[in-house]
């Protein structure tokens, strides 16, 4: 048996309640982890409320990173081994002591990061890096726009777009986490509580726009997206706190020849995680090694206690990613 974490029915953070669960057995090509941290997301909340529900045969024990050690394997498993110290993102399962893991998805624990740390990697550096750098093609030189430069996604994109050479902006809602976007490396941070960031970002980049902008707002933002892109610009769309809905004049699309991608990554089948997880081992990892990265992380929790960690999250007053600690 095993601590889990169960969403006994949709609704705020105190329907989060530890429980009691058989350890997974991991399947055809999966580890089973014993789980050390797991990240704390913004879809963790939206399944916790009712409107993120898990894939079909997907666990309905919330989380979606992980680290840990391998602690067995499944048939057709190679690698990782046994005793590997590894992170991993999954579908499901993060909230426990014990997840399984699809071996193709698990990364080892680069050895400049404790697993603490490492839990706060997968589910933002596999977002970021396959709607920026694959989707919407971010090269060096060009100008990155980021809604939320303060999350847990926003705080990567930070760290890999200035990695890459890029010139970046973000939004943020206070003055305290703009200055905290910037000390990461950010080039222009604007409060969009004080400041249009159309505005600001055409002022900022000589009226030219910005080559790549990472929305995870939606809603009222896209059409503001569009007149803030440079033209040959892309939008990439992974989220829509702020509504689902968007009126756009298409003609403004065409005028600027703009490319418009969205993604989610949870419901993408194993092989293409697989190939994201090859990519950054390839061009992200070394950066680890280098100690040229390093996640953000705001705060720690106790499995227990995941229902405080939702609260913190809800609140927006994080900046960068909240963790919970599955080991007493």
């Amino acid at each position: 048996m095993m601590t889990a974490i169960e969403i006994r029915e949709p609704g705020p953070p105190q329907v989060l309640h530890a429980v009691q669960r058989p350890k997974p057995a991991p399947g055809l090509g999966e580890v089973l982890i014993r789980v050390a941290a797991a990240g704390v997301n913004r879809p963790d909340v939206l399944q916790r409320k009712g409107l993120y529900p898990p894939p079909p045969g997907i666990t309905d024990i919330p989380g979606l990173e992980v680290a840990g050690e391998v602690e067995a394997a499944g048939e057709g498993v190679v690698e990782p081994a046994i005793g590997a110290r590894v992170c991993a993102l999954i579908a499901g399962g993060g909230y426990a002591q014990y997840a399984t893991a699809p071996a193709v998805q698990c990364l080892p624990v680069p050895a400049s990061l404790s697993l603490e740390e490492a839990a706060a990697v997968p589910e933002t550096f596999f977002t970021v890096w396959h709607n920026v750098f694959e989707r919407a093609r971010l090269q060096r030189g060009e100008t990155l726009l980021v809604h939320g430069g303060s999350s847990g996604i926003g705080t990567t994109a930070i760290l890999l777009g200035k990695a890459f050479d890029a010139r970046v902006i973000v939004t943020c809602g206070t003055a305290q986490k703009c200055a905290a976007c910037r000390a990461l490396g950010a080039d222009v941070a604007i409060n969009y509580r004080e400041a249009d960031f159309v505005e600001a970002t055409v002022r900022a980049t000589d009226a030219s726009g910005a080559d790549v902008i990472l929305d995870m707002v939606g809603g009222d933002y896209m059409p503001r997206n569009v007149v803030a892109a440079a033209v040959e610009g892309r939008i990439a769309l992974i989220a829509v706190q702020g509504g689902s809905k968007s009126e756009l004049d298409l003609r403004a699309l065409m005028v600027k020849r703009l490319t418009l991608t969205a993604s989610t990554l949870r419901a993408q089948p194993v092989a293409n995680k697989a190939r994201i997880a090859t990519a950054l081992r390839q061009n992200v990892w070394p950066l680890f090694a280098a100690r040229a990265l390093k996640p953000v992380i705001h705060a720690r929790f106790p499995l227990a206690d995941a229902a405080g960690a939702h609260r913190l999250m809800e609140s927006n007053a994080h900046i960068g990613k909240i963790v919970l600690l599955a080991r007493e």
